[in-house]
């Protein structure tokens, strides 16, 4: 036997790791009504996306969700303060 068989032959199967579930459906309807819900839609966005009882693609997706919504906070504070700005200097 050569020396490639014999270590192909001491070798252990391998195994994947379990896949989660796919999320249905109607999860993904309940979750994008609860998003709708003004103050409801952050702390559940920040419960599903940390919480570790949460399928992977939910917690992904709520993350992203998280990400958005802040870089949208900023590029939205930079806009208000920019114009603040534009008519302050058109005051004077």
């Amino acid at each position: 036997m050569s020396d490639i068989q014999q270590h192909r032959t001491n070798l252990s199967p391998m195994y994947q790791n379990a896949v989660a579930p796919a999320v249905g459906l109607g999860e993904w309807i309940v979750t994008l009504i609860v998003l709708m819900i003004p103050l409801v839609n952050i702390i559940m966005l920040l419960v599903w996306a940390f919480s570790s009882g949460t399928n992977p693609s939910k917690a992904n997706f709520c993350k992203a969700q998280l990400l958005f919504m802040l870089v949208s906070i900023v590029i939205a504070a930079v806009l208000v303060f920019g114009m603040g700005v534009g008519a302050a200097s058109m005051q004077q």
